[in-house]
């Protein structure tokens, strides 16, 4: 599986109906100027990825964005996989987002 998603992918996943769980997981400092998430998904700390990690449900794909898609999505995804999750990270992050709505 790849390790990343497009938002265009994202929106036709959303389109067809499956069931999955969207997290932001950008860095406090960036949530707490910004709260605002996109398509209500939680807010998730990713320094904190081991202790949330584990009430992710099991028979859905994650998808987690941060501000860009850079370091910070890209460390909670390889985290996350390496605990077994089906996991991908929005390329572009919620900037790429925010320019769909």
């Amino acid at each position: 599986m790849k390790t990343s998603i497009t938002v265009a992918q994202l929106a036709d996943l959303q389109a067809s109906g499956k069931t999955m769980t969207i997290l932001d997981v950008r860095r406090k400092e960036d949530f707490d100027k910004a709260p605002q998430t996109f398509a209500g998904a939680p807010w998730k700390n990713p320094a904190e990825v081991d202790q949330w990690a584990q009430s992710l449900p099991a028979q859905q794909e994650v998808i987690i964005y941060c501000v860009r898609g850079g370091s910070v999505s890209q460390s909670v995804q390889h985290r996350l996989a390496e605990q077994g999750c089906s996991v991908r990270y929005v390329e572009g992050g919620l900037e790429a987002l925010n320019k769909t709505v």
